[in-house]
């Protein structure tokens, strides 16, 4: 395997035209309530028009039970789930208000610089035996705040090589792209594999990993822009969504959905894998492309996430070889509103971060 992929220093987007910062500004606090904190959460469920109910401000401070921890977060990172969360995707109204965010990385309350893996209840660690799978934000308050409160066994040391900000990236976007390559693909160096919808967490954090993996990696995007940053990061070839591959691919790595799923199943090779974790386009294609699964043997794999086991090797993987999160954006908390109005307009490329001072 090798390193040497493009980062993506803060503020390197600016410089690119990849994006407009606003004029930056820090709304003014109100004085703090006793045991609260400042937190930005679902207020309301509006399926139509979810920054609706998108509120910052104060909230209870957490109370870690027996085998839970408090963890000081330091950076949180933005993700479409929870944008789907505003929408009631997981989220019903009777849990509300939820502060929202998956990801973090901070300081555990022993001075530990640590990264929290999201998935509650998979092993019955701090909530029983019992419990369905969820991950922060459905049944327990998310990372978007000064502290989040999580099972102790859900806490992992951070590499000293990665920033708080680089490491906030990885247990959802990163993570799901790593399980989705190597676990569930179960690709090789040298295999072929297309990355739908570049510019999205997940598919950026693909093509990085599969370059690094030795993969030939092609990746589709219906801006022009994005699929340029693709190459830079890797892509052998990038082509809008629908294009026709110069070859066939082992594997497909899908989260675009109902608009790319024809040609995901067209892209792949006779007993090729597609993988997928996510429809923001919408999850029922106009074509099921039902004939062409069976007749050429193809496997469709749903993935979700990935195991604790699994952050820890995506850690050691991206301390190891100098693979670094694309970060298309950092904002200070109290501008939160403003990375959520540009996750949901698609404009960026790689992670919007959210940082506390």
């Amino acid at each position: 395997m090798r390193a040497g992929v493009p980062l993506r220093r803060k503020g390197a987007v600016a410089q690119e035209g990849m994006c407009h910062r606003r004029p930056w500004f820090r709304r003014p606090r109100r004085a703090p309530i006793v045991g609260s904190m400042f937190a930005v959460y679902a207020a309301r469920i509006d399926r139509d028009q979810p920054l609706s109910g998108l509120e910052l401000g104060e909230r209870p401070a957490p109370e870690a039970p027996p085998g839970w921890s408090t963890v000081t977060v330091r950076a949180a990172s933005l993700n479409h789930h929870d944008l789907w969360s505003l929408r009631g995707v997981g989220l019903p109204e009777d849990r509300l208000p939820m502060i929202l965010g998956c990801d973090a990385a901070g300081v555990d309350a022993d001075g530990n610089e640590v990264v929290l893996h999201s998935v509650i209840g998979q092993t019955g660690h701090g909530v029983g035996p019992d419990e369905p799978r969820s991950i922060l934000t459905e049944r327990y308050q998310g990372t978007f705040a000064e502290q989040v409160a999580v099972p102790t066994w859900n806490i992992l040391p951070k590499p000293k090589e990665l920033s708080f900000a680089e490491a906030a990236c990885l247990p959802t976007a990163w993570l799901t792209a790593y399980r989705m390559l190597f676990t569930n693909a179960g690709v090789r160096p040298g295999d072929s594999v297309l990355v739908q919808g570049a510019g999205g967490g997940v598919a950026t954090a693909a093509i990085v990993l599969g370059k690094a993996a030795g993969l030939r990696v092609f990746a589709t995007s219906r801006d022009e822009a994005k699929r340029k940053r693709a190459l830079e990061l890797g892509a052998v070839e990038a082509v809008e969504p629908g294009a026709r591959l110069p070859q066939r691919v082992d594997a497909v790595i899908e989260t675009v959905g109902a608009a790319t799923w024809s040609h995901s199943v067209k892209s792949l090779r006779p007993g090729g894998t597609l993988v997928i974790s996510g429809a923001t386009s919408g999850d029922r294609p106009s074509h099921a492309e039902l004939t062409r699964i069976f007749f050429l043997e193809l496997k469709v794999v749903g993935s979700t996430m990935g195991t604790k086991d699994e952050l820890e090797d995506l850690l050691a993987f991206c301390a190891a070889t100098g693979v670094r999160p694309v970060i298309d954006e950092e904002l200070p908390l109290d501008r939160a509103r403003e990375g959520f109005e540009r996750l949901a307009s698609g404009e960026q490329f790689g992670k919007i971060v959210l940082t506390n001072s």
